[in-house]
């Protein structure tokens, strides 16, 4: 190594020692409202707006027809809507079960507070299916021994709100105590197993749904409640449910 290049190497040495370290000991932001103030890029927009007119054409294709509105406010144990969410997912899912087990989904119960829109008086599109389900929510069959059948039904009772149920009939006397439960119109065996569909949110807990995490088998049917909603809006042309005797209080 010659002197130069040694001298080099001394100076590189010593002025990588004297420089200062730095520590980033503070991160500071500021809130910037997202308004009509921002100006938006022109080159993104331009760029989105193939996807996006191709998204919203879907969404606001019209599938069926809503002869009224529907709210699930509308009934104090049992609504139209959530009457109408039990139902369709039956229908939709038995099918797929029966396939699947050569059984058949024995009810249906979903949670009130899972319906997150209304249904309005018209067209029904693909977008009246997002704003009803928001979420993923996925179906599935939860294999339920009658001891929790009756948990459930003590549940329903207790929770006095109209949670949508399908092919279970309730009736409660005017205190809210059990007076009679079927399924499919036959009396509730509380000696056999039955098939509950609901979803995974519920079935994990979900508004202290609790009796479902006694379930030793449950089926996965990868399907979503509101790709269900999306498929029977497609084959129906004209929906009209109502509020029946499914879950009801007595007076006398």
């Amino acid at each position: 190594m010659n002197l130069k290049t040694l001298l080099l190497l001394i100076c590189i040495v010593a002025f990588a020692s004297c420089k200062t370290k730095t520590h980033l000991y503070k991160i500071e932001g500021k809130q910037i409202a997202i308004s009509d103030s921002l100006s938006s890029d022109i080159a993104i927009e331009n760029y989105i707006k193939p996807y996006r007119d191709h998204v919203n054409g879907n969404l606001d294709s019209v599938l069926a027809y809503s002869v009224g509105t529907y709210s699930k406010n509308d009934g104090e144990l049992n609504t139209a809507i959530g009457n109408l969410m039990a139902d369709i997912v039956y229908k939709q899912a038995n099918p797929v079960f029966k396939s699947r087990t050569g059984r058949d989904i024995d009810m249906v119960l979903l949670n009130h507070g899972g319906i997150r829109s209304i249904i309005s008086k018209g067209n029904i599109t693909s977008r009246t299916a997002y704003e009803i389900m928001p979420f993923e929510n996925a179906i599935v069959v939860a294999k339920l021994p009658g001891a929790q059948i009756k948990e459930l039904l003590e549940y329903l009772a207790a929770a006095k709100r109209a949670h949508p149920i399908s092919q279970l009939k309730l009736t409660l006397d005017k205190d809210y105590n059990i007076e009679s439960a079927t399924l499919k119109n036959k009396p509730i065996d509380f000696t056999k197993t039955y098939y509950v569909a609901t979803n995974d949110y519920l079935y994990n807990g979900g508004d202290h749904m609790d009796f479902f995490q006694k379930s030793d088998t449950l089926y996965v049917l990868d399907y979503k409640i509101r790709n269900a909603l999306i498929d029977y809006f497609t084959e129906t042309d004209t929906i009209n449910p109502v509020i029946d005797d499914r879950f009801i209080k007595k007076n006398n």
